[in-house]
């Protein structure tokens, strides 16, 4: 096997190890607080590492073109953009934390004169006219802006081919994809395993997310 091959196939393993980063996971989990299995969680991960995956090759497509690294200050700037996506993320879990009961958004009922609340349905995805679970996307979409500048300078550096350097990017997405996939079913698995503690959990999950965007913040600014 040539160095070249080898290399495009460590791509692989690498975005696999990739999508388990604390910024992905966490906020994957707060958009997997709204399901309640493996099945819906792996469909919002795989949603994640789409978008993911489709901002690295066009970034990469671009870059390879003009033969250029992506600009520290740029890459700064679409760093911080992930940072304020987490503070979003975790303000949005806060707040849909407050409407939850056990099993899903508490919503008043009446019946004649007598009127009371309850938690209805189990939250779940929908399909809708061609767009399926856009919020994962963007999110995704987002990270993978961030993480393009720094894949593609190993790429530049490590591939001496064209074909190589998009080859190894795809695989790299295509990794995080399966990845994020096998973190997000396993957050809606233990979802439903601990169905009563699903607001606090939420809670938490949002309350990590906003201190994990600022935390982060903190340097780049100096950059951008």
């Amino acid at each position: 096997m040539s160095s070249s091959l080898a290399g495009v196939l460590l791509g692989l393993a690498v975005g696999l190890r990739h999508a388990f980063e604390p910024d992905h996971l966490t906020a994957v989990a707060t958009l997997a607080t709204e399901t309640r299995d493996a099945k819906r969680g792996a469909l919002l991960g795989a949603m994640w590492g789409l978008g993911h995956t489709l901002s690295l090759v066009i970034v990469g497509i671009v870059l390879i073109a003009i033969g250029a690294a992506l600009p520290v200050r740029i890459g700064a700037w679409f760093e911080l953009g992930v940072c304020a996506m987490l503070v979003l993320l975790g303000v949005r879990a806060i707040v849909r934390s407050r409407d939850l009961g056990p099993r899903g958004p508490i919503h008043t009922h009446a019946h004649g004169e007598r009127t009371h609340v309850h938690a209805g349905a189990d939250p779940h995805l929908h399909l809708g006219r061609g767009i399926f679970a856009l919020r994962p996307l963007a999110v995704g979409l987002v990270h993978g802006l961030a993480g393009s500048g720094a894949l593609t300078a190993i790429v530049f550096a490590e591939l001496p081919s064209t074909s190589a350097r998009l080859a190894y990017i795809t695989l790299f997405g295509t990794g995080s994809i399966v990845g994020m996939m096998a973190a997000s079913a396993l957050v809606g698995m233990s979802l439903r395993a601990v169905e009563g503690a699903r607001r606090g959990i939420t809670l938490a999950a949002g309350v990590l997310s906003i201190g994990l965007g600022v935390a982060w913040s903190l340097p780049l600014w100096s950059i951008a």
